[in-house]
């Protein structure tokens, strides 16, 4: 059957139709010992990564990205933390000093943070919960449709006590078996996992604080992103021609 639309209530944000597919490249950045990503001894240059989102299953939060990577948002920000737990960016308030300072810590659109709710899936229901975590929904501990159960896990990274104050910041999960079991863990049900990373995620053990994403572009899938009118850029102003 075709895939229903996000609720109405939501009809301003992007979303995703079934699946895209991201390329990412992060170099290292000033401070990353020796220049260069040591991954158990093997030296990498840079590392590529193949991330599939997936629309199925978290529609709006997979379209905000897929959305936010095609303008190109992501380009030349900076890695923000890395702890050994999580590869987390996507904060522009992280980025810019001095005249270019901004408090807005989200993608802003017509001069505010444009948010996305909390999106989780419950496995055997037909369509994710929206503005809930499982454990508000009289369902903690129920299995999640896309669990955080791999390195390279994409989640959404939000406001602890504010479930729907996501934007663009994002994490990759640096799954560990004894410290986040599937299913076991405080992430699933609690924060959206809107896909996984294929290709390269193992490389992900060395990317540091300040490293930098050198391109991030859509590969497949971008035609199945739905995007409206309000979440279109604004027309650049065009200078007035003076009269002769």
């Amino acid at each position: 059957p075709p895939q229903p639309p996000p609720p109405a209530e939501l009809a301003a944000l992007p979303y995703l139709k079934g699946r895209a597919t991201v390329a990412m490249t992060i170099v290292p950045g000033e401070e990353h010992e020796g220049g260069q990503f040591d991954i158990q001894g093997m030296l990498y240059k840079q590392v590529d990564l193949t991330m599939v989102l997936d629309g199925y299953t978290a529609p709006v939060t997979a379209g905000n990205m897929v959305d936010l990577v095609n303008k190109g948002f992501y380009n030349g920000m900076h890695i923000q933390r890395s702890d050994g737990f999580v590869v987390q960016t996507g904060d522009p308030s992280s980025e810019l000093e001095g005249a270019k300072a901004t408090k807005l810590n989200g993608y802003a659109q017509g001069g505010k943070v444009r948010k996305i709710p909390l999106e989780v899936m419950v496995k055997g229901d037909a369509g994710p919960i929206y503005g809930s975590t499982f454990d508000d929904d009289g369902r903690g501990g129920y299995a999640s449709v896309l669990p955080f159960n791999a390195y390279g896990a994409l989640g959404m990274a939000r406001e602890e006590y504010d479930a729907d104050s996501a934007s663009s910041q994002y994490f990759w999960l640096l799954f560990d078996s004894d410290l986040t079991p599937a299913g076991k863990n405080l992430l699933d049900g609690r924060y959206a996992c809107f896909g996984y990373t294929l290709d390269g995620a193992n490389l992900l053990a060395d990317v540091k604080e300040g490293d930098i994403i050198a391109s991030a572009k859509v590969t497949s899938g971008l035609s199945n992103l739905v995007v409206p009118k309000s979440a279109l850029p604004e027309p650049a102003e065009t200078a007035a021609v003076p009269a002769e």
